[in-house]
């Protein structure tokens, strides 16, 4: 078995389905566009690639000609804008998806670009957008690059379906309906799919939930809060209606979601012949980056019902966690130690939260994820089952197969999920046979009113974790560091707040080697607060906005570094804390050459002070008389 075809030479005739990526062709399943084509191969369907296409020429989308079925359009692995720009909107000097890492190739809103590149070429062309882009911007959404809300990328793209979420069953229902001769205007009724209509009379009154207008949600923030609540309320399989959003005489019609795969066929998807690779082409250029990272990690589970307000992990793979075999990874496993170029060190096993593999409790396997309710926040539910005995079967399995010296867990753990678990075994076994010297987590902030924002647990939580990492790594006799991961200008927290985060570092010895500012990306409750000012209550949330406040709250982070100290200075002296400038142990910065602490400046002099404290007196005293009068 080789890649799949990239040239009408390497198949004949014009394909079922031409798939158009905006990332260097990679087949490997951490990423969708490999998945998505050999999954529609496996059904028998024929699949060409166009990979990182010249979106500068509408030639380069018709190498293949016209599909017999549909062309398939994913911008990649990311969203465009945040592949192309920093938070602080600058353009990124290296793409990992591309080949090479050059950046540059992937146009901004790359999924409305190449859509509409196709459509020049084949007017009349059946057209389905997936991948994350088209997941998270599927219906109005605020986009902080043009700072406000646009309509749904199905009516800017051109598009005819959007296919949302882990699309494998979606993709394939429309695949079929397509083959059976139905045309694609008439695809309504595949769950996690999004279509366009002007008449909505079909869909029962019970089972649709009308959201306000477009252009009532872009004039108006309480009406876009409001439909995002109604968006935000509606990702669970078992409950969700159908969601409509008018635009005049149109409306862009959601159904409901697809439920999670099975877990055999989680395994089928997994056991597809990848070539586990970047295509050879990319080689005289240096390969694709992103591959490093992926190419001896394995997944292990989809979902993840941690449900951080930061995260649109309940937007794309749902808050119900679903997971492969052991039988089906070991043997991905098995096949990494007959690989030419595999050293014994298994990267990850894992998914978005590695120590999830199964759903929160058994409650959500029949009625559903909790609508107004978190299975970890603010504190584990009475309801979760938090349990490591599978993870941890898994694995002993993992370190017992011959070729295989490490099995590290590098996507990050839920370290709230592993408190809440009662049993030590996990913990002891992680720092004794798992981690790489280091242990990634994320704490994310310290502040209560910060954490509250983003749906974390209190701080304490990290310290009592910490404590048992440090304690289990001695045991194991073995030095390893916990690296916390933390957040700056989240909805929530000022300068105050981030001050409190820096005295935090201080006290606790940690120095951010790297900072992490928050992005508002679209499909996020965080990003829904940063926009609106409001959290789904309608209570008002304060977010730092301009570019000033959020490089002092970074600053403050990394106050140690001698070229923050003029920005972390100037963000002390802001909130009021001059108190920490000077020589005290509990100080963040030093005074500059010359200069006096802001606190010595301020004393008075040592008579002021007793006659300051005298008229003190004389004024309590004062009062007091009043009252008693």
């Amino acid at each position: 078995m080789s890649f799949l075809p990239t040239s009408p030479k390497e198949t004949p005739g014009n394909p079922d389905f031409v798939l158009v990526t905006g990332d260097a062709y990679v087949d490997h399943p951490s990423f969708g566009a490999a998945i998505i084509g050999r999954l529609l191969e496996s059904r028998g369907y024929s699949v060409g690639v166009i990979a990182a296409p010249d979106y500068r020429d509408a030639g380069s989308f018709g190498v293949f000609g016209r599909p017999r079925l549909a062309f398939l359009v994913t911008s990649g692995q990311i969203d465009s804008m945040v592949s192309n720009f920093t938070v602080a909107r600058r353009p990124r000097a290296r793409d990992v998806y591309a080949a090479g890492g050059v950046y540059g190739g992937r146009p901004d809103r790359a999924l409305i670009v190449y859509c509409n590149k196709i459509r020049e070429l084949y007017r009349d062309a059946a057209i389905i957008a997936g991948g994350l882009e088209a997941s998270l911007r599927r219906l109005a959404h605020y986009d902080y690059w043009d700072n406000r809300v646009r309509r749904s990328v199905l009516l800017d793209s051109s598009a005819d379906l959007i296919v949302y979420g882990m699309g494998e069953r979606a993709m394939l229902e429309s695949a079929e309906a397509l083959d059976s001769g139905i045309s694609i205007g008439d695809i309504n009724f595949v769950k996690g799919t999004v279509y366009r209509t002007r008449d909505v009379s079909h869909i029962p009154e019970k089972k649709r939930v009308l959201l306000p207008d477009y252009t009532s949600a872009r004039k108006d923030k309480t009406k876009y809060l409001e439909s995002f609540a109604a968006q935000y309320k509606n990702t669970d399989y078992l409950t969700a209606k159908t969601l409509i959003e008018p635009y005049g005489t149109l409306f862009a019609v959601q159904n409901p979601p697809q439920p999670p795969l099975t877990e055999a066929e989680l395994d089928d998807v997994y056991a597809l012949p990848y070539q586990r690779a970047y295509h050879p082409a990319y080689e005289a250029r240096g390969g694709v980056p992103a591959i490093e990272e992926v190419k001896f990690s394995i997944t292990s589970a989809r979902g993840c019902f941690g449900a951080c307000n930061f995260c649109a992990l309940s937007f794309h793979q749902g808050r119900r966690v679903a997971s492969r075999s052991h039988e089906s990874i070991i043997k991905e496993a098995e096949a990494f130690t007959r690989e030419a170029d595999f050293k014994g060190y298994i990267h990850d096993v894992g998914g978005p939260t590695a120590n999830f593999r199964r759903p929160a409790c058994r409650k959500q396997e029949k009625y559903g994820v909790c609508a107004g309710k978190r299975c970890l926040f603010p504190r584990p539910c009475e309801n979760l089952e938090a349990t490591h005995g599978d993870y941890l079967a898994l694995l002993r399995r993992l370190r017992e197969i011959p070729g295989v010296k490490k099995v590290f867990i590098r996507s990050g753990i839920r370290y709230d999920y592993l408190m809440a678990d009662g049993d030590g075994a996990f913990l002891r076994e992680l720092a004794e046979h798992h981690v790489s010297g280091q242990l990634k987590v994320a704490p994310e902030h310290v502040s209560p009113a910060v954490l509250e924002r983003m749906g974390k647990p209190a701080i304490s939580v990290f310290n009592e974790f910490k404590a048992e990492y440090d304690s289990a790594s001695r045991a194991a006799g073995k030095e390893q560091y916990l690296v916390p991961y933390f957040m700056s200008s989240h909805p929530g927290s000022g300068l105050k707040e981030a001050v409190e985060l820096a005295c935090w570092l201080r006290e606790a010895g940690f120095r951010p080697e790297q900072v992490q500012d928050f992005y508002p990306t679209p499909g996020t409750l965080s990003t829904c607060m940063y926009y609106t000012g409001m959290d789904l209550e309608g209570k008002a949330v304060y977010s730092a906005a301009t570019k000033g406040e959020k490089a002092l709250q970074r600053a403050l982070m990394q106050y140690f570094l001698p070229q923050n100290y003029e920005l972390a200075r100037e963000a002390l002296i802001k909130a009021g804390r001059q108190d920490l400038i000077g020589y005290g142990e509990k100080c963040l910065l030093r005074p500059r050459q010359g200069e006096r602490p802001p606190e010595t400046a301020a004393k008075p002099a040592a008579g002021a002070a007793k006659r300051k404290k005298k008229t003190i007196r004389s004024l309590h005293k004062s009062k007091k008389n009043r009252r008693t009068i």
